[in-house]
């Protein structure tokens, strides 16, 4: 009897991309055991050790970015254009991880007492389990995998079933790297079978990022494991930008816009809500409406194309139902879909849309739309955006657009997120904590933090003297 088979349908043009057969529950497991074999041995491999291996495996990923920016086109619609970028993403952020490996997992001295000798010491978790997404997938897969490697973890990655095949790409250039056999590992399966898998005990640490919903299914999963996996959850967003009247509006404009659009709008941290100070709120909106009328809609496969397909006919379904029944509402669009005939429904292929006249009594406002479109409301005062921002169960970033410094301090001092920007958005710096709070999730990514939670504690108290 054939294994049932992962689909990989393309947005490009619904065509199958790529098909893998489905490992079962049984499979999963041995592939665990392995991975808990293997994480034996390279927990005993010192820092430098792992970093030499971590290098040539980025080294190998970056001479093949034609091959990502291709993988990425195909699998969730990228105008291929834009997948190199990628690729300086995943490099910045793996340099940076792999220089400040050796003193983030370095022991911890708390000071002299006499006596006795005593530290911490940061022990690898065992086997980690990466559930990326496919919006950035190999970005997202990058935070987790690579930190837990040099921690001294071994990691199996289940890729989104949308980019499957980036999964077998880091595969491929970890064994051109010499990491050891098993240290890192992938499956495809399904979410029944990674819920039973989760449960089995031979999972030490879960990192998901994806949808709230789904970082709810991965932690009722976790509470069923004998073992307490630890987790860290990357989840949904519904990110706010503020404009106030001392900004820099040419630069704002251009890049508020990329903040919500690039990517189609796929992006946890996109700017999917824009407030703007009365004082320049005219002259804001009529910026936007230019620069998105700019964008050309077609295929990804096109290097003309500066906007691609969503992922699939059904998210833009979602994502014009939030538009429609915002406009029922008596939002105002201010996008002539028309300008955008490569738009069709019942595909992937979305005109983007700036919505004005909008409220938080609108889904549009509330709810995460990931896709080309925002929402633009008008305010009088600091006081009136801050309360607006934090009007949200999601909390990842916030944008503050000003040439205050002070101002975007205290303004960021008050908001209820991850990371405060300031004149810029939509980016992640390997350097700072990737963390989000509410129902955007728990835990950290990337920096010092990054490894805090790859790693566990282990104190020593060692009494030196007996007399």
């Amino acid at each position: 009897m054939n294994a049932p088979l992962l689909q990989i349908i393309t947005p490009v043009d619904g065509s199958i991309y790529a098909e893998r057969p489905l490992a079962s529950e049984a499979e999963v497991l041995a592939v665990l055991k392995r991975a808990k074999a293997a994480q034996r041995d390279w927990r005993e491999t010192t820092v430098d050790e792992r970093a030499a291996i971590a290098g040539r495996f980025v080294d190998a990923m970056v001479a093949e970015k034609d091959k990502v920016a291709e993988l990425i086109a195909w699998q969730m619609g990228r105008p291929i254009r834009y997948g190199h970028g990628e690729m300086r993403g995943f490099e910045e952020r793996a340099r940076y991880m792999i220089a400040i490996a050796e003193r983030s997992l370095a022991d911890i001295d708390p000071g002299p007492k006499e006596g006795f000798r005593r530290y911490i010491r940061r022990e690898p978790l065992g086997v980690c389990l990466n559930l990326p997404a496919w919006n950035f997938p190999y970005m997202t897969a990058l935070n987790a995998v690579l930190p837990a490697i040099l921690a001294g973890n071994a990691v199996v990655m289940k890729h989104s079933s949308q980019t499957a095949l980036v999964a077998e790409h880091f595969a491929s250039d970890f064994e051109k790297a010499a990491l050891p056999q098993n240290v890192f590992q992938y499956v495809n399966m399904t979410h029944e079978t990674t819920d039973r898998v989760i449960r089995s005990g031979l999972v030490d640490q879960v990192g998901f990022t994806g949808s709230t919903s789904g970082g709810r299914q991965v932690m009722a999963s976790i509470a069923g494991a004998p073992n307490f996996p630890a987790s860290c959850l990357e989840l949904g967003g519904k990110d706010p930008a503020y404009v106030r009247p001392d900004v820099n509006l040419a630069f704002a404009i251009e890049n508020i816009v990329d903040g919500g659009f690039f990517n189609s709008g796929q992006s946890c941290c996109a700017m999917e809500r824009v407030y703007v100070h009365e004082a320049v709120y005219d002259r804001f909106v009529e910026g936007v409406v230019a620069t998105v009328n700019a964008y050309k809609l077609g295929s990804p496969t096109d290097p003309a194309t500066t906007l691609g397909p969503v992922v699939r006919a059904s998210a833009a379904a979602f994502i014009q139902g939030q538009i429609d029944e915002a406009v029922r509402s008596g939002a105002r669009p201010l996008i002539d879909v028309r300008n955008f005939p490569e738009a069709k429904a019942g595909t992937p292929y979305l005109a983007p849309q700036v919505l004005v006249d909008v409220d938080h009594s609108m889904r549009f406002m509330m709810e995460e739309t990931f896709g080309p479109a925002f929402g633009i409301m008008r305010v009088k005062s600091d006081d009136e955006a801050i309360r607006l921002m934090n009007d949200s169960e999601f909390g990842l970033t916030a944008a503050i657009w000003t040439e205050d410094l002070e101002a975007a301090e205290a303004i960021g001092d008050r908001l209820e997120t991850g990371t405060v920007f300031m004149n810029r958005c939509d980016y992640v710096d390997p350097a700072l904590a990737w963390t989000g709070i509410k129902a955007t999730g728990r835990g950290a990514s990337l920096s010092v933090v990054g490894y805090e939670q790859l790693t566990r504690p282990k104190s020593f108290h060692l009494r030196t003297r007996t007399d």
